[in-house]
């Protein structure tokens, strides 16, 4: 008999405001406990920049009227704006008995394999955290790790408004084409990639699936 899964419960919040949702990472973070389930949020945010703790201020070439959120995760400067599916994994990773580096590598291979099954090959980079199709990025990622638990994550862009990415040095890289699935193969749409990137993430990271009743 294969052994019982731990249980990942899926939270889809809809779309709301970063700085709240960041703050609530931040507090589940901080309030969990050894026996607290596993959570995967899904979300999409309105227009906002947000720049990482290795953030330099020559990356945000023209924000204008979009804000700029200085946050706790990794990495540099990422754009956040409807239509483009952000994933937060809530993971007590020494419970689950994984590193950092898994946990990142099983977020590239969980996007990788969604991406296949529209026919789009993509690739992970080295020292380059995301996916790439071509050499162009479709998902940006990055993380905080606080007690061991995680928090923050994936940035996948599915039909969105790719402009303000022209108003950044995406992921701090300048001339980094930035690309979403809509334009890659028109037969997909936010809903149905959610889905298939929760299923592929559990498959990825050894989880079993329990869709939370209601938002938080």
């Amino acid at each position: 008999m294969d052994p019982v899964k731990p249980s990942l419960l899926i939270k889809n919040l809809g779309r709301r405001d970063y700085q709240s949702v960041w703050s609530a990472m931040q507090q589940f973070t901080d309030h969990r406990d050894i026996n607290t389930t596993d959570e995967l949020w899904l979300v999409e945010h309105p227009p906002v920049f947000t720049q990482g703790l290795a953030g330099k201020a020559e990356h945000l070439l023209a924000p204008g009227d979009i804000p700029v959120v200085q946050v706790d995760r990794g990495g540099q400067v990422t754009y956040h704006g409807p239509g483009q599916i952000v994933a937060y994994p809530l993971i007590d990773l020494r419970r689950h008995g994984i590193g950092v580096k898994s946990l990142v590598h099983g977020i590239e291979q969980a996007v990788i394999d969604v991406l296949a099954q529209y026919d789009v090959a993509a690739e992970r980079k080295l020292k380059a955290p995301g996916v790439y199709v071509k050499g162009d990025k479709i998902a940006a990622l990055g993380l905080k790790i606080r007690k061991g638990c995680s928090y923050h994550g994936l940035a996948f862009n599915i039909d969105m408004d790719l402009s303000p990415f022209a108003r950044i040095n995406p992921c701090g890289f300048s001339g980094l084409k930035v690309i979403q699935l809509r334009d890659l193969n028109q037969e997909c749409d936010v809903p149905s990639v959610q889905k298939q990137l929760v299923n592929s993430f559990c498959k990825n990271l050894n989880f079993s699936s329990h869709q939370a009743p209601l938002a938080v």
